[in-house]
């Protein structure tokens, strides 16, 4: 049989775009700055703009979903292993069977990210009702180091590294995976803090501690942008970080490759929201 990849679109998702593809939001008609960046800010409720961050001696981020569009990784990764074994499934099945598995793997006792993403996709596979075949296990390991920034990443890094900015990454990954990461990033950072040097996942408060030591900053003089509210957001809200939370917009719908946590417990929500990492230049530009 021929498997369907693009069936009609759920009731429960009716206007959203799937698309197995990088579904990025293009801006037509609006101004580009100097770094080629076209800011969006989430919309406010009223014309009275809250001031944006202040006495923060640096700037980190999560790195896969943040600064890499991990979830077009994801199912670019995927999209063959589920034509080869003619399954009928979503994109967004894909990545909520993602975030299931990978948040479960996450949560027991630590591993090296690699063979997080080997369970992970073995999980996926048990959930989207499939046997994996041996040499796939590797697919989510092979292809992490050719995930790509979003559009507006780089040249974003570059407008706040210009501006004076210390950057720092945190991120759940091997050292050895974030190397062709970084490459892409095309910014040197004062610290990449990574899962494997710490030996823990966020959202645990062990890996937001060694930020601090490692970087030399109380937790309120740390700005934190991310796109995950469970693994981000509420843990350094939790530790009295300034937080921006990047909303970045599949156009999937609101499932994604990270837990609802809605589901999971009540997380604070971000000091300051933005569409995309352009949107954190304007923002500290205020």
């Amino acid at each position: 049989m021929t498997p369907s990849l693009r069936p009609a679109e759920p009731e429960s998702l009716a206007g959203a775009r799937l698309s197995w593809g990088v579904a990025h939001e293009t801006r037509g008609g609006s101004q580009l700055d100097e770094f080629g960046l076209c800011a969006q800010t989430a919309p406010m409720p009223n014309d009275a703009a809250p001031p944006g961050p202040r006495n923060f001696e640096v700037i980190s981020f999560d790195c896969y979903g943040t600064l890499i569009d991990w979830e077009s990784g994801i199912l670019a990764a995927m999209h063959p292993v589920i034509s080869r074994h003619e399954l009928v499934s979503r994109p967004d099945e894909v990545l909520a069977a993602y975030a299931r598995a990978e948040a479960a793997v996450e949560a027991g006792p630590y591993m090296p990210y690699r063979e997080v993403l080997r369970r992970t996709f073995a999980g996926m596979a048990k959930d989207l009702g499939f046997a994996p075949q041996a040499d796939e296990l590797e697919t989510l390991v092979e292809s992490l180091p050719n995930w790509q920034p979003f559009p507006d990443t780089v040249a974003s890094l570059r407008a706040l590294a210009a501006a004076g900015h210390r950057l720092a990454i945190i991120s759940n990954v091997d050292e050895d995976l974030f190397a062709g990461t970084a490459r892409a990033l095309q910014v040197e950072f004062d610290a990449v803090i990574t899962a494997c040097s710490v030996g823990c996942y966020k959202p645990h408060d062990a890996i937001f501690e060694r930020a601090f030591e490692r970087l030399g900053v109380t937790p309120g003089q740390m700005l934190h942008a991310a796109q995950s509210r469970y693994h981000d957001i509420g843990p350094g809200r939790r530790h009295g970080m300034q937080t921006v939370y990047v909303v970045r917009d599949s156009g999937r719908g609101s499932v994604s490759a990270t837990p609802d946590v809605d589901e999971l417990d009540a997380q604070p929500p971000a000091d300051w929201t933005v569409s995309d990492l352009a949107g954190l230049v304007a923002l500290l530009a205020r």
